[in-house]
């Protein structure tokens, strides 16, 4: 999303990050001299984190626990899209099955008919003897063609039935396969949501051991590094910002940003909640262009372009694992959902360690 709109919110947010940081990123900021020194006042004690940590190595600590999180919420989406299919699938093919025993069935009623004539023909002369007894040899001709079209159907009946059974029993062979995958699916779906909940109970029991002190003090050095890691990127030229978006891409961008401020749930798709792929997968959706569930297939599959080509609407990808994507605004900026207990909001884009950006409409 480009415009006025898009520059001012970036720039506000820009400047609160630039606000509270500057003095940790060592950047002189110009304060007036009071006429009479004032005594300095004595620092506060830091408050002693769980186990002798310090604040960093307790940041270092949570940081570590939402990746992981990330990382599982990711194989369990996966999962979840590969059971989507499965589900599809075996619906396909139970619909499949039920017209091939359908066709079998009315291949059964003919052949049934067909034994049925030629058993109520048997006491009957053969047709080849009363082909032989005929008087006008025309006739005969005649006679010899229609049983021989005769035979003809008849054989196309007995095949039909063939194929028929054919076709109904190597779908049921696939029906029985695709539910037994399924299954499996299911199952391991349930071990996959259970390891996200484990791993969230995790973060909630550092957190919970927490005072508020510490917790105020663990989301400052955050910002801290946060505002020196997108300093040193923009210090380094990697952005141009002189893209425009695709009209896919600006679609894209549009619906992330109508949804800041709804929370993060891990797993969700919206539309009242969203994890990271889930809101980048449903934006560009929006826009017409489907693109894979999770951050990892979205890096896997999706055109991969550098940060120096960055267009709002593309994707950026984060840690080595690709297990976190958010989408670029422009301006140094993305629009993300960012970890548990938090709502989707506007970030710098240096807010966790950049992988790679890829743009789901690279054909445009």
């Amino acid at each position: 999303m480009s415009g006025r709109l898009l520059r001012l919110a970036c720039a506000v947010v820009t400047a609160a990050l630039a606000a509270q940081t500057a003095v940790a990123g060592g950047v002189a900021v110009a304060v007036p001299e009071p006429s009479v020194p004032a005594p300095a006042p004595a620092p506060t004690p830091a408050p002693a984190p769980p186990g002798g940590q310090t604040v960093a190595e307790l940041l270092t600590d949570l940081q570590r626990l939402y990746r992981e999180a990330e990382k599982a919420t990711e194989v369990y989406n996966a999962t979840e899209e590969a059971l989507r299919q499965r589900r599809s699938e075996t619906d396909r093919l139970d619909a499949d099955l039920a017209e091939a025993r359908l066709t079998l069935y009315e291949s059964r009623g003919a052949a049934g008919r067909l034994a049925r004539q030629q058993y109520q023909n048997s006491a009957d002369i053969s047709p080849y003897v009363r082909l032989l007894l005929a008087r006008d040899p025309q006739q005969a001709l005649d006679q010899g063609h229609v049983i021989r079209r005769l035979a003809r159907e008849r054989a196309k009946t007995v095949g039909r039935l063939e194929g028929s059974e054919r076709r109904a029993d190597g779908l049921a062979r696939e029906a029985r396969t695709a539910l037994d995958r399924q299954l499996t699916l299911t199952e391991r779906k349930k071990k996959e949501r259970d390891d996200v909940r484990r791993r969230l109970d995790d973060v909630e029991r550092l957190l919970a051991s927490l005072t508020a002190a510490q917790l105020a003090a663990i989301a400052e050095l955050e910002k801290d590094g946060v505002a020196q890691a997108q300093r040193k990127l923009i210090a380094s030229g990697a952005l141009k910002d002189d893209q425009k978006p695709s009209r896919e891409g600006d679609e894209a961008l549009r619906y992330a940003v109508r949804q800041i401020g709804k929370p993060y749930a891990w797993g969700a798709e919206g539309p009242k909640s969203y994890d990271c792929s889930g809101l980048t997968s449903q934006a560009w959706i929006q826009a017409g262009t489907p693109i894979p569930r999770t951050s990892q297939e979205q890096w896997a599959h999706l055109p991969r372009i550098p940060l120096k080509d960055l267009r709002p609407g593309d994707l950026v990808l984060y840690f080595p694992e690709a297990t976190h994507v958010a989408m670029y605004m422009g301006e140094g900026m993305v629009v993300q959902a960012p970890r548990t207990g938090e709502k989707i909001k506007i970030s710098p884009i240096a807010s966790n360690p950049i992988l790679g950006a890829v743009r789901p409409d690279a054909r445009l």
